[in-house]
């Protein structure tokens, strides 16, 4: 009878990180494809799960999420960016952020709508949008630079752009978006009067003194902007799935209409605990950024040691290099190949993609991973410029 999904799904089938994720077990290869790190984050977040567990905080939590997580969460916005938000009306807390990414689309987009993003892009924008039935408009950002190509990005916005959804720090090119390009983006919202949807998971992962900018602090657009973001990055638990989103009362109710149905609620404990952690001192989250820039640094070097060309990422988990001084005419075979080549796994950029050709020889590589991890990493990948020859 042939599959029975539903034709607006049928390319979103196993994702290339369970196939990767096989390889490496397979081949006993060092896993730098998925983002998610090897260490567990702070203990004072870790040991207000535990707590929470012994104090009975097991059963469903409120429906917008508990009161000191909305708290901490206005709290934060507050601290880092200056923005007042009402917890209880402001504030809705999801089951990571890729439920609040689609909730939102879910709740703003009619079918036939039509979403602006860039890519590369993280899968699960695409699923997202066509979930809603929605349609999916582009704009390539191109290695190495990523810059936005102003005249692309125009194109993509027509008489049915609903909204922008835009990841900044970007998943997978590593790049923080500038001031000008967000305002860019927001001017071109606001002309074609469409909400701006920010994924920030990454806000706290930047390197080099880059500011994060996030979109609703600009002039004239916290009324058009749901922001995103969760715990799982900034504090190493990517497993808890606790994200949340803020922005208007209005739009966050519409989010939390459709939320409610999609998981009702979940990871109840661990919501106290992100509250816990998303109150700690700048030394820990400068500590946080500061570790993952060095290992950004061994890898890069690396990379760069075995013959890859390199795009330094400003932010997140990951780096993008470019295999094609190595001969790889294809990433999608290179990253196939890599296990048994160098014992080391990557993924192939133009799964990110449309437009593949954008990304033809491109690999991202994740250096969330211990230190002796990636030394291990790059120990194997020395051996590629010999055996490219």
């Amino acid at each position: 009878m042939g599959s029975p999904l539903v034709a607006r799904m049928q390319g979103f089938g196993s994702t290339i990180f369970a196939e990767m994720t096989a390889l490496a077990t397979e081949r006993g290869a060092v896993n730098l494809g998925q983002g998610f790190p090897d260490t567990d984050g702070p203990r004072a977040m870790l040991d207000a799960a535990k707590a929470a567990i012994d104090a009975g905080r097991n059963q469903y939590p409120p429906g917008p999420g508990v009161p000191e997580l909305l708290e901490a969460v206005a709290a934060h916005q507050k601290r880092f960016y200056g923005m007042d938000l009402d917890p209880r009306r402001e504030v809705l807390v999801t089951v990571g952020a890729t439920e609040a990414i689609a909730a939102t689309i879910l709740a703003l987009c009619e079918p036939g709508d039509e979403v602006v993003t860039f890519e590369p892009y993280y899968d699960s924008y695409a699923a997202s949008i066509a979930l809603a039935g929605a349609v999916r408009r582009t704009s390539v950002l191109r290695f190495p630079d990523f810059a936005v190509d102003e005249a692309s990005l125009r194109a993509a916005f027509s008489s049915r752009t609903r909204l922008v959804l835009l990841n900044t720090p970007h998943n997978p090119t590593g790049k923080v978006f500038s001031r000008e390009e967000l305002e860019l983006v927001c001017a071109l919202a606001r002309e074609h009067d469409a909400w701006v949807v920010t994924d920030e998971v990454y806000e706290h992962l930047v390197f080099d003194g880059v500011e994060h900018v996030p979109v609703a602090t600009l002039p004239g657009m916290w009324d058009r902007t749901l922001t995103i973001s969760s715990a799982g990055k900034t504090f190493s638990a990517t497993g808890w799935k606790v994200g949340w989103v803020s922005g208007p009362a209005e739009a966050v109710a519409a989010v939390r209409a459709v939320k409610q149905f999609l998981t009702f609620v979940g990871s109840g404990p661990f919501q106290p605990a992100v509250a816990v952690a998303l109150g700690l001192g700048d030394d820990v989250y400068a500590g946080l950024a500061s570790s993952l820039q060095a290992k950004r640094d061994l890898l890069v070097a690396g990379l760069r040691g075995a013959g890859l060309e390199v795009s330094v990422p400003a932010g997140t988990y990951f780096v993008v290099a470019d295999a094609a001084p190595l001969g790889a005419v294809d990433a999608l075979e290179f990253c196939r190949e890599l296990p048994g080549r160098a014992g080391v796994v990557g993924v192939p950029v133009s799964v990110f993609h449309d437009d593949v050709d954008a990304a033809r020889t491109l690999v991202r590589f994740a250096f969330c991973k211990r230190d002796e991890v990636l030394q291990e990493a790059v120990g194997r990948l020395g051996t590629l410029r010999t055996s490219a020859g």
